[in-house]
């Protein structure tokens, strides 16, 4: 081949020399402002996130329910309509069942924790006794030129709080209800749509596996644990009921377990102390007294350590460490409803991560 005229450059010099040129990366400074930024905007739409989020996850899990009567010729619309009218009167039935067993328990505890106090009085005994030891000891190491330290009792209780937030959660609930049916109804058609907006064939693919894998692993998880922890409510009832508590108030805190259950590791340590309340305040002597409690425990062990990874296996495994550290990141910006998202959420990022091969290491690490 002659070669070219001089003044001229070969074609294939200019694409080795744009491929040569390293991709730019942002910096450590700027990847720790974008992840304030990220935990400020989280935390100032907490209002608009949280509804959003709940809804998405409850239309995941009516959305096998509504195929299911799709095929039997019943419109998507009515089916959402179905499902969700179905799971209210769940809820209002269980409301309904439990509020009374828990108005009578929160009127009684008061008279309760006063007869508890004295036989506390006398198990912390020699804890007291320790305090007041190391104390005197303080005191005498000490100098006597300290002033004593002075006591402000404020009242940060304001009734308007309570009066101006029930508003706010009435329509926190009414948006949760009313997303929830919208992405039932019309949910799979938005996501067609914005795949369609994707510009290559390959990137469709992996999207459009990602949200089936999505849709079908969270709805698995959902169902699942929510019959698990049903079943250990169930369980916790039938103890109580057998150790002498009446009806009511067993299914009262069966109930309340099983919702606790749905947050880890901070759901299990609030419901051993909550059974350790109920446990002083129900029965005589120290073992009755401890029996509720253990019997949760054992309970939640077996739950947790035997049940849960035999019937979900190891694909929604996620380290105990990423965990902790998700509930309280997602605790301390959302509370309560932080808590109940973490796993939902945590388990999303890892199907993503997992379908994308340049960031599959990412979901390994999540395991």
């Amino acid at each position: 081949m002659p070669d070219p005229p001089a003044g001229t450059v070969a074609p294939e010099a200019a694409p080795a020399s744009a491929a040569e040129t390293p991709r730019p990366r942002a910096s450590v400074a700027q990847l720790i402002l974008t992840t304030l930024a990220l935990l400020f905007a989280a935390w100032a739409a907490s209002d608009v996130l949280i509804p959003m989020l709940l809804a998405m996850f409850l239309a995941l899990i009516g959305n096998p329910i509504i195929r299911l009567l799709q095929r039997l010729y019943v419109p998507r619309f009515i089916g959402g309509a179905l499902v969700l009218g179905l799971g209210l009167a769940a809820a209002v039935l269980l409301v309904d069942r439990l509020a009374q067993p828990a108005g009578n328990w929160i009127a009684q505890a008061p008279a309760q924790l006063r007869q508890l106090e004295p036989r506390l009085r006398s198990l912390m005994q020699p804890v007291r006794e320790a305090s007041s030891a190391a104390q005197a000891i303080a005191q005498a190491a000490t100098t006597g030129s300290t002033r004593p330290a002075r006591v402000i009792r404020t009242d940060a209780s304001d009734p308007w709080d309570a009066l101006l937030a029930t508003p706010r959660r009435l329509a926190s609930l009414l948006a949760v209800i009313l997303l929830t049916y919208f992405f039932m109804t019309y949910g799979q058609s938005l996501v067609r749509k914005a795949i369609a907006m994707l510009p290559r064939r390959q990137q469709k693919l992996v999207t459009a596996s990602i949200v089936q894998a999505i849709e079908r692993e969270i709805s698995r998880y959902v169902v699942t644990i929510t019959a698990i922890n049903c079943i250990v409510g169930a369980l916790l009832a039938a103890i109580l009921l057998l150790l002498g508590l009446p009806l009511p108030q067993a299914l009262l805190w069966g109930t309340m377990m099983a919702l606790l259950n749905f947050a880890p590791y901070v759901g299990p340590m609030l419901g051993i102390g909550i059974m350790l309340l109920v446990g002083f305040t129900s029965f005589k002597g120290v073992l009755p007294a401890l029996a509720p409690a253990l019997a949760y425990l054992g309970l939640h062990l077996l739950e947790g350590e035997l049940v849960t990874p035999i019937i979900l296996g190891r694909r929604m495994a996620i380290s105990p460490l990423i965990l902790i550290l998700a509930l309280m990141l997602l605790g301390w910006l959302w509370g309560i409803a932080g808590l109940l998202l973490a796993v939902p959420l945590l388990a999303c990022v890892k199907i993503a991560l997992s379908r994308i091969e340049r960031y599959a290491r990412w979901a390994a690490l999540l395991e």
